[in-house]
This record gives C-alpha cells, structure tokens and sequence, in this order.
C-alpha cells in the first residue's frame, strides 16, 4: 500500500491540490493528513475518492471539519479526532503477512510524539505541526513529518512524503517530494 503523507495545509488551497495531484500522480492508496488542514472547503479538496484519514491540529478549529470530512462521496474520509492508530496489511515479506503499524498525530506536544517513538507500538509515527521535514528512524520507528507551510525558522519549501507499505519498514520506504508555491 503507498499512503500519501501530508500536514499544516493551513488553508493554502494551491499547495493542498499540489499535494493531491502528487499524491494521484503516485497511485497512493490513501491519503493521511497529520492535521492542520484548518477550514471545512480546504478539506473538501481531499474529497478525491482516495480514502482520507485526517487528525486534528492546533489551528483546525472549525466545527464542520470533522463532519466536512466524514461526509465525503463514498464514505472515503475519516476524521479521527486528535490521533489515530492505523493497522495496514504489510506485503513486504511475501513468506508471510503482517501488518504495519501507523500512529498519526498532530504533534503539539514534542513528549507525546517521542512516547509515541519510544513505546515500540509504531512502525510508523507520522505527524505535522513543526514545519520541518523529516525522515528518520527513532527507537525502532520510523519518524515521519513531511513538513508544513514555510515559515520563518522552518523549511522553506512544502513537502509532502509517501510511505511504501511494500517495502520493509525503514527510512529508505518513504520518498518526499518538494512541492513549490510556484508550480502550476
């Protein structure tokens, strides 16, 4: 399974659909936003058909969030409130099937995301919030932020990351990609 990665849209609807053309481009099976997604019509542009799983950030403080996303055309989006747990098939070892192991959270809180790291639960913990892109493996799991909106002190360019669930769990399945405000 390829799962499209994707944080702190913060409303700017050209990087959102950016990031879903990348993402279709890639034939992801699944779109997972690590929250700041902010505004009900930003999240409707994720209504593509591809199942969407979103958690909440710091900034998503509309109401209608939640339900915009529930709502979407054949049931292919689902808000999981401030984190989810995600167990996905894992066919990477064809002598036999597992599962992979994904925690989705926002990231506010820096101990909640190195408990997350620590506990030994996760494959994957995925998460927004800092801005900063990142790919690394941390206690067993691999860390991923696929970044946010340029900020000062942050990146300087959106990225998002795709997770190759066909792959061993490492740092060398997940691909980011640069998407530039500048792109059309």
């Amino acid at each position: 399974m390829r799962i499209g990665c994707c944080s702190d849209t913060h409303d700017n609807l050209k990087l959102a659909q950016q990031a879903i053309e990348t993402f279709t481009s890639a034939n992801v099976d699944m779109i997972v936003h690590c929250g700041d997604i902010v505004s009900p019509f930003t999240a409707s542009l994720f209504d593509t058909g591809i199942p969407l799983h979103a958690v909440r950030g710091n900034n998503d403080g509309e109401w209608a969030l939640a339900s915009t996303i529930e709502g979407f055309e054949n049931g292919s989006g689902t808000y999981h409130g401030e984190s989810a747990h995600l167990s996905l098939e894992n066919h990477a070892n064809e002598s036999s099937d597992s599962t992979v192991d994904i925690a989705v959270y926002h990231g506010t809180s820096e101990r909640l995301v190195d408990a997350l790291l620590e506990c030994g639960q996760y494959d994957y913990v995925l998460r927004g919030h800092a801005h900063e892109q990142t790919v690394e493996l941390s206690d067993g799991s691999v860390h991923v932020n696929p970044g946010g909106l340029p900020i000062s002190g942050a990146d300087d360019t959106y990225h998002v990351a795709i997770v190759d669930t066909n792959h061993a769990v490492s740092t060398d399945a997940v691909t980011v990609h640069a998407i530039s405000a500048n792109d059309n």
